[in-house]
């Protein structure tokens, strides 16, 4: 490792009035793959395919060229934020530094909320994924069991140090990329039934502007993938030149994540065996439906074996990117239980404690699982929502610091493209939740069409309500560093 690098790190910490402690033993390639993993293309693709196609029919493949678009000026904002404040923890203190105490602690509060809803929601949804592998039928409790186990073993995992992370992360990418590249070749050159005009048909959704509500309405599977790359910077201290290095990963995490999943999306439309039946709802599950037809059995226990290194090293990215901003939120006395979050390992260097509180949190809102399962759908709704919102609020947070004077100062900028590109970025993002949040579902109960609306006016109401009563922005003035 390149001790001048090295050195530079610290001066660029210590010129930001912080000493890091963590073990900067994570690669260029081993922090791309834990973004890459975070948005895993398999895990996106894969839970929210059926839900897409009902939405949207085919042409929702689309949307995932739209909205990596929105979603890569939202990446460049971050690389240049990042680059300058290169600090683990990510969105907490970028918004510390480019706005202030009180909009940091809301933007840190949402994502911590996000980040522990998102957890139980990979965990859940890998779960049926699992059943199907063992070829048993485990029902509603066996799901819930699963899912806490997953989250149990990506917890003892992270406990383990920042190099069994990386290590994991690279693993996962590698099996996962090559398991999207492998089944999507696979289902594209030898179980292709439909023709490639599918993309364009809209079937019984409507023609022209008639169709352009499900369209909206199917790119919300989209929007799910599109999110993973902020993950490289929340580990920032651990990343040797973490200045240049991690806005490269964001965006080859775009790149690369984003490829794979259309490809993957593109891969299975093409290999549908009843496309009405998928759009229908009468197969419930088109991508096991697409995965046995093309493959048999046994090649569909093999295909799921990679969707569930898939799903545990995504869940053990989102655990990594939970626990560094539970650690930065305590390093400045910002959230109660500081004291005993703002510490790392002796050996593994990473925050234990905070490792611990990111296994709970998830366990306990998949476990309400037990007894209501629509409860729980309510919650982890919150997941995509939540991150979507916290992203915004760091983009915002650039485009304020910007009228007030900020000019980036990192080894990566935009330059003058600098406040266009973080406009759009603003717009995009403002666009993308509104959509996200809009009520569909008029004949479900109230808490789940209103799920997002609902659970995201919870999370900031008692955000606000902590903020004003405990005032951690000010007891942060006397938090010590370590």
């Amino acid at each position: 490792m390149d001790q001048t690098s090295l050195d530079r790190d610290a001066e660029q910490l210590k010129g930001l009035g912080l000493k890091s402690e963590f073990e900067r033993s994570m690669s260029f390639w081993e922090n791309f793959s834990l973004g890459f993993t975070y948005l895993s293309p398999v895990v996106g693709v894969y839970s929210v395919f059926a839900l897409a196609i009902q939405a949207g029919g085919p042409p929702m493949v689309w949307n995932y060229l739209l909205v990596g678009l929105g979603q890569f000026l939202v990446c460049l904002v971050f690389g240049e934020v990042v680059s300058q404040y290169p600090i683990s923890g990510g969105i907490y203190p970028w918004s510390l530094r480019l706005v202030g105490d009180k909009f940091a602690w809301m933007a840190a509060w949402v994502y911590a909320w996000a980040l522990f809803t998102s957890v139980a929601a990979v965990a859940v949804g890998g779960a049926p994924f699992l059943n199907n592998l063992l070829g048993v039928e485990l029902g509603n409790t066996g799901f819930i069991w699963i899912a806490i186990g997953m989250i149990l073993i990506s917890t003892l995992l992270n406990l383990s140090g920042t190099k069994l992370l990386a290590q994991v992360a690279f693993f996962g990418f590698f099996c996962e990329l090559v398991g999207a590249i492998l089944v999507g070749g696979y289902l594209l050159f030898f179980a292709k039934v439909n023709s490639i005009s599918i993309l364009w048909n809209t079937f019984s959704f409507g023609n022209g502007v008639d169709y352009f509500p499900a369209f909206l309405a199917s790119s919300v599977a989209a929007m799910f993938c599109y999110y993973g790359f902020e993950a490289c910077g929340d580990v920032a201290e651990e990343t040797p030149n973490a200045s240049s290095a991690i806005p490269k990963s964001m965006r080859m995490t775009i790149y690369i994540g984003g490829g794979a999943a259309i490809f993957i999306c593109l891969a299975l439309l093409l290999a549908l065996p009843n496309v009405e039946k998928a759009i229908s709802g009468e197969d419930s599950d088109p991508v096991t439906t697409t995965l046995t037809t093309a493959m048999g059995m046994t090649g569909y226990r093999l295909v799921i074996i990679v969707v569930m290194i898939s799903f545990l090293s995504c869940l053990l990215s989102l655990q990594a990117a939970a626990s560094r901003l539970l650690f930065s939120f305590a390093r400045d006395g910002m959230i109660f239980g500081s004291q005993y979050l703002n510490h790392l390992s002796k050996k593994g260097k990473v925050p234990t404690k905070a490792l611990i509180i990111t296994g709970i949190i998830p366990i306990i809102i998949t476990s309400i699982g037990h007894w209501l399962q629509d409860t729980v759908t309510t919650i982890i709704s919150f997941a995509s929502c939540g991150i979507y919102v916290a992203f915004q609020m760091v983009v915002f947070g650039a485009l304020y610091a910007r009228t007030k004077g900020w000019k980036p100062k990192g080894s990566f900028t935009l330059g003058k493209y600098g406040y266009g590109i973080n406009v759009l970025a603003l717009v995009y993002g403002i666009i993308a939740v509104s959509n996200m949040v809009w009520p569909r579902s008029p004949d479900e109960p109230w808490f789940i069409n209103y799920g997002m609306i609902f659970t995201s006016l919870v999370v900031v109401t008692t955000g606000l309500l902590y903020l004003t009563i405990a005032k951690p922005h000010i007891r942060k003035k006397y938090a010590k560093s370590i």
